[in-house]
C-alpha cells in the first residue's frame, strides 16, 4: 500500500508502454513524451519496485524477472481502470438485463406504471420490473439505499432532495355504479352532503380528507361511512353499492362498471411527478425509464 501511494496513473503508463518496447525512445515517441522525461520516469519506477526492471541489452533492453512478473497484471489493472473511467455506454432496451424497482401506491400504478408497461415489455424483453409500496417518510433513505430507483408520488407532499419530474395535473369526479338513482344528473350541494359517501385514506382509518375540508370552508358537511386505505377497494365498493366517492379523474375513466359527475364544490386536485435520487440521475438506462413513463400518460 505504500508503495502504491508513491505511484501515480503517469508513472503506470509508462512502464506498461516501457514492457511492451524495451526501447525508451519508442515508449517516449508512443507516450507523447521527451525521452528525458521517460528516463524520469524509469528511475522513478526502479526506486519504487527497488528493482532495475530494464536493463540494457544487445537489442534494446531486456526485462528483469520482477518486470515479467509485473506485465499481465499491471495490464490487467490497467485495462480495468480504462473501463472504469470510460463514458457510460448508451443503453440499448432490446439488450438490456435490468431489474428495475418502482415506488408507487395503486392509484400510481394503475395511472403510471400500467399505462406504460406493454411498451417497457416490448421494447426492454430482458428486463424485469418490482413495484414496491410507497412510503412516503422514508422516500429519501430508500432513494439514496436504492431500496427503489423511482418513486411516483403527488409533488406537494414529495422532499425537496429528489429530483422530480411532474407527468401530470389530477382532479377529482364525483363518481357511483352505472344507474346510480343519485347520480341522474350533477347533484346540488344538499344532495350531494346526503349521500353516503367512501372514503380513500393512506394513513388508514381516515374519514376526513380535501372534499371535506372544502366543504367545512362553506359550511357544510358529507356523510362519510367508509375509509378504505386504497383506491382500488373503494371502486370495487362503488361498482357493488350505492356509495359513491369523490375519485381521481384518471382512475375512473373509462370504467365500465362507473358513472361520473361533476361535484357541487371544487375541491383541489395535485400534481403527480416522479422522483428519483441523484445516484442514477445520469444513469443511461434509468433515463431511458423515466422517458418512457413520461410518454405513457
Amino acid at each position: 500500500m505504500n508503495n502504491l501511494r508513491r505511484l501515480d496513473i503517469n508513472l503506470l503508463l509508462t512502464l506498461d508502454v516501457l514492457l511492451v518496447e524495451h526501447n525508451v525512445t519508442r515508449a517516449a515517441q508512443r507516450l507523447h513524451l521527451s525521452q528525458p522525461s521517460v528516463s524520469v520516469h524509469l528511475a522513478r519506477l526502479r526506486e519504487i519496485f527497488n528493482d532495475p526492471l530494464l536493463l540494457p541489452g544487445p537489442r534494446g533492453m531486456r526485462p528483469t524477472a520482477r518486470a515479467d512478473e509485473l506485465r499481465e497484471p499491471l495490464r490487467e489493472a490497467l485495462e480495468a481502470l480504462e473501463r472504469a473511467v470510460a463514458p457510460a455506454s448508451a443503453f440499448d432496451p432490446a439488450q438490456a438485463t435490468h431489474s428495475w424497482k418502482i415506488a408507487a401506491t395503486d392509484y400510481g400504478e394503475s395511472t403510471v406504471v400500467l399505462p406504460a408497461l406493454s411498451h417497457l415489455r416490448e421494447q426492454a424483453p430482458g428486463t424485469r420490473l418490482a413495484i414496491i409500496d410507497l412510503t412516503p417518510a422514508q422516500m429519501v433513505k430508500q432513494a439514496e439505499q436504492g431500496v427503489f430507483d423511482l418513486a411516483l408520488h403527488i409533488s406537494e407532499d414529495a422532499p425537496p432532495e429528489l429530483h422530480r419530474r411532474p407527468l401530470f395535473t389530477e382532479h377529482y369526479v364525483l363518481a357511483g355504479r352505472i344507474g346510480h338513482p343519485g347520480l341522474t344528473q350533477a347533484p346540488s350541494r344538499e344532495q350531494f352532503c346526503a349521500l353516503e359517501h367512501v372514503l380513500v385514506s393512506r394513513e388508514g382509518g381516515g374519514f376526513f380528507g380535501v372534499t371535506d375540508k372544502a366543504l367545512a370552508e362553506v359550511g357544510l358537511a358529507r356523510k362519510v361511512v367508509l375509509s378504505v386505505p386504497h383506491f382500488l377497494m373503494a371502486m370495487s365498493v362503488l361498482a357493488s353499492t350505492d356509495l359513491v366517492a369523490m375519485l381521481p379523474s384518471r382512475l375512473v375513466r373509462g370504467n365500465p362498471a362507473l358513472q361520473v359527475v361533476d361535484a357541487p364544490l371544487s375541491v383541489p386536485g395535485y400534481e403527480m411527478a416522479m422522483f428519483w435520487a441523484e445516484r442514477v440521475h445520469r444513469d443511461p438506462a434509468h433515463k431511458w425509464l423515466r422517458e418512457q413513463l413520461l410518454a405513457s400518460v
